[in-house]
């Protein structure tokens, strides 16, 4: 079970400071996990301008230009946000036991570290 998963409100932890034109504190939601190459893309975190080709789509409209998207950070610079207190915490794993249709069964969760709370 990963530690960070998509829809996860998480924090910026390490880089430069606001103040400094960095995304450290900033907060946002992941929108997408490369579990792969260990690295997480987080909505309005780490803008990047790229440039595109110009072209013409079907109707000829004219495509390209200077776009702006979130590139991927590394997944160690990003903790997840504590559903209490909002602030950045630790990921642990709890066992807990669920009755469906009459059946009891062992399952996973996540919970945050400082104060417990499901995730």
């Amino acid at each position: 079970m990963a530690k960070i998963k998509k829809g996860d409100l998480v924090e910026v932890i390490a880089g430069p400071k606001q103040e400094r034109g960095g995304d450290r504190g900033k907060q946002g939601h992941v929108i997408e996990v490369l579990a792969e190459q260990d690295r997480v893309i987080v909505e309005g975190i780490n803008y990047v301008t790229k440039h595109v080709r110009v072209g013409q789509s079907q109707r000829g409209a004219k495509t390209g230009g200077i776009e702006t998207h979130e590139a991927p950070i590394h997944i160690s610079n990003v903790a997840v946000v504590d559903p209490k207190s909002k602030k950045p915490t630790r990921v642990g794993f709890e066992t807990k036991t669920v009755t469906k249709n009459g059946v009891k069964k062992q399952v996973r969760v996540r919970i945050a570290k400082k104060s417990g709370e499901e995730l």
